[in-house]
């Protein structure tokens, strides 16, 4: 009978973690779900170009002038931002280039930032060769991956899968029907849901990703249940083990 009864909790013990979810960072609401409508945000763009913001870390090299070069790709400053040589877009989209002073970059493609600051530098230079580059044109990338983290943007057209890709691919407990991808649009969060567990959804699923984008890879519900199994069933049932054969002796 006491061999029964210590059963019978047994199964009660099981039963209660099995309806047990798994907790993840972000949820998703069925309003944040009907984003997925919102095809004119996150429909892949084969002509979107990034545009400088404020705060964006810029690196500006003209050619054979490291005086009027900030983090030069072409002399001996380095562009890493970890040595300084860099120029931040203040609040107003402003930059403080040697010999130019203050110019206004904000709104601006690369490509276009090229051309004017090229332009002001031909009152110094004869046929200047100008370069920009963007510093922080990253990601970040959440949850169920192998080396989550920020990931530098290197191209205009980077995609969702090309993304986990170089975040060391999915983790064993990803859910890969509910990928969260988060952008702020006017100020706003924006959120797409993607499901990339089906090969014939990938054209549909597969989203252009942008700078400052956010993408969550929750888990699966078998990740709670199998934490829950090591530090809860197993001590449960030694117990149980150890009743019985106490059961036995006495």
């Amino acid at each position: 009978m006491r061999i029964t009864y210590s059963i019978l909790i047994l199964f009660i013990c099981l039963a209660m973690l099995s309806s047990c979810a798994t907790q993840n960072i972000m949820t998703v609401s069925k309003q944040e779900q009907n984003t997925q409508k919102l095809d004119s945000i996150f429909a892949f763009n084969d002509h979107y170009t990034y545009t400088l913001r404020k705060d964006d870390k810029i690196n500006v090299s003209v050619w054979d002038n490291d005086d009027l070069s900030v983090g030069s790709i072409y002399g001996i400053y380095n562009s890493n931002e970890v040595y300084g040589k860099w120029l931040m877009l203040d609040d107003s989209g402003y930059v403080s280039i040697p010999k130019l002073g203050k110019i206004n970059l904000f709104g601006l493609s690369v490509n276009a930032a090229k051309e004017k600051l090229t332009l002001a530098f031909k009152k110094w230079i004869v046929n200047p060769i100008v370069d920009v580059k963007v510093l922080n044109k990253e990601v970040t990338v959440l949850g169920e991956l192998k080396a989550p983290g920020k990931i530098l943007l290197e191209k205009e057209n980077n995609t969702l899968l090309e993304l986990i890709g170089k975040a060391g691919d999915f983790d064993f407990y990803a859910n890969k029907k509910k990928i969260q991808v988060i952008r702020i649009v006017n100020s706003q969060p924006v959120s797409f849901i993607a499901d990339l567990s089906r090969l014939k959804d990938l054209a549909a699923t597969n989203i252009q990703i942008h700078p400052g984008d956010i993408i969550y890879v929750p888990s699966r519900r078998g990740k709670e249940w199998d934490r829950r199994a090591g530090s809860t069933i197993v001590p449960i049932a030694s117990a149980i083990s150890t009743a019985v054969l106490l059961t036995k002796i006495f």
